[in-house]
């Protein structure tokens, strides 16, 4: 490594090799030769004057690229596209002439960046996939566990931690089904000349329009897809970058959603997440174990969020039939965001595999609040003995008061239940008290509802994907 220079961290710390591979020269210039050789096979298949010795010069040389003659040749003519063909003619004089036949830039750069998204939007569903799969796991494991709830983070009635994995994975599973949603709905840009119009390829094929028309169907083919977009400019219009960043963000959201409530829980004492025995949580405080991969977490998916406004901004700036504002932003924009989410992922796995739950420390804060949450109870069960409603509830909320204000005022213990057990109004022994306020009585059907969920809607998802599980994510730093 160059130390002397700016390196791109996405790379150095937070995205898998898989992911750099995806968005790499490597993958794309070896994809532009691909679809080179593609378009020159599909032109013979339907009468050009193309020889198989020159279909296979191109083929010879698809994965040998001259990087070199291709870069010294950029500087000169400061055009990408026009110096690969020239560095691939070099390789294939034979075969030069035919090379590019009709194209224009956008046919190996629009439809090579549709093959890298499809391919980067499928390590990204795997990941989605195995992060699914962690989570259902630990809320299996922890479905019965009761722990506070919380709205306004002010505690609320009780959930259990299993339940509140449901949650998380209830989000994964909306973004999952946008992804194949979108999956499903990208197409090539396809074979459509300098403007949309197909105009090259029509005097190529000496305006025979079905040989056009299957012209781009045999390309399509070749490269994996089903179909081309019906229509398109000079590019494919710039609002599937959109759908794929708004996927990757709404991935984002997901999980920055996840680490804001780890790291309360973190600060609870509640959860820890994955500690080496060997780290060091602050430069300072050695006692410290900060959540820093939830953070990390949290810091990447505010990049990707603010990220997904770029194909906003060009998908609707863009002038007529194309313009050239785009292409350095996305050059910079999608690749990143692909990376980020990549990271992000990885994280996430890794967090819910390797977290820690305290029990004790759940109960220890569920006991200082249970007083409060036991008394919907008691104003139930007292009403079914024939008091009257509105009486008791002022008598709660006056001892509420009184006990809240002991709490706080003097750091006492909350003598909620004592006031009530001592006010004659509600009629109850020891025994009463002792029976409702079990943990159990408060999380409804939290449990239930974890084991209806993970049977009814996730398990169905993993068994769908068995083929994309079991993924093993490394966490660099």
């Amino acid at each position: 490594m160059d130390h002397s220079i700016y390196q791109n961290p996405l790379c150095g710390r937070y995205a898998s090799r898989e992911m750099q591979h995806i968005f790499s020269e490597e993958t794309k210039f070896r994809t532009w030769r691909k679809l080179w050789i593609a378009l020159a096979e599909s032109e013979k298949e339907l009468g050009l004057p193309i020889t198989e010795a020159q279909l296979q010069s191109l083929r010879d040389f698809s994965l040998d690229i001259n990087y070199e003659v291709a870069a010294a040749r950029e500087k000169e003519v400061r055009h990408d596209v026009m110096s690969h063909v020239y560095a691939y003619g070099q390789q294939c004089p034979d075969a030069a002439g035919i090379l590019h036949l009709g194209a224009t830039s956008c046919f190996v750069g629009d439809n090579t960046d549709i093959i890298q998204m499809k391919m980067g939007l499928m390590q990204v569903r795997r990941l989605l996939l195995n992060a699914i799969l962690a989570l259902s796991r630990f809320a299996a494991r922890y479905k019965n566990q009761p722990t506070l709830a919380y709205t306004h983070f002010q505690a609320a009635q009780p959930t259990t931690v299993g339940k509140r994995a449901t949650l998380w994975l209830n989000d994964l599973l909306m973004d999952l089904a946008q992804l194949d949603f979108q999956l499903s709905q990208l197409k090539l840009r396809g074979c459509k000349g300098t403007t949309g119009t197909c105009a090259s390829f029509l005097e190529l094929f000496e305006g025979d329009h079905e040989k056009v028309k299957e012209l781009e169907k045999k390309v399509a083919a070749k490269m994996g897809f089903s179909a081309c977009y019906p229509v398109a400019g000079q590019t494919y219009s710039r609002k599937v970058d959109f759908y794929m960043l708004s996927v990757l963000s709404s991935i984002a959201q997901s999980a920055h959603k996840f680490s804001n409530d780890i790291r309360l829980l973190s600060h609870l004492k509640e959860v820890d997440e994955p500690f080496e025995s060997k780290q060091i949580g602050s430069s300072a405080m050695a006692y410290k174990r900060n959540p820093m991969r939830s953070e990390r977490i949290a810091s990447l998916a505010r990049y990707v969020i603010v990220d997904a406004q770029n194909p906003a901004i060009t998908a609707s700036t863009q002038w007529f039939e194309r313009t050239l504002d785009d292409s350095a932003n996305r050059r910079i924009s999608t690749p990143e965001a692909f990376l980020a989410v990549d990271g992000i992922l990885s994280l996430y796995i890794n967090i819910v595999e390797g977290m820690k739950v305290y029990p004790k420390m759940i109960e220890k804060h569920l006991n200082d609040e249970l007083p409060f949450m036991a008394t919907e109870a008691i104003l139930m069960h007292c009403t079914k003995k024939g008091g009257n409603r509105q009486e008791l509830h002022e008598a709660i909320r006056r001892h509420s008061v009184a006990a809240a204000e002991q709490v706080k005022l003097y750091g006492r213990e909350n003598d909620l239940m004592a006031r009530i057990l001592a006010d004659p109004i509600f009629g109850l022994s020891q025994e009463d008290l002792a029976g409702l306020m079990q943990f159990g009585n408060f999380t409804g059907r939290a449990a239930e509802q974890t084991e209806e969920f993970l049977r009814d809607f996730v398990e169905p998802v993993l068994a769908e994907n068995k083929d994309a599980l079991g993924v093993s994510v490394e966490i660099t730093v």
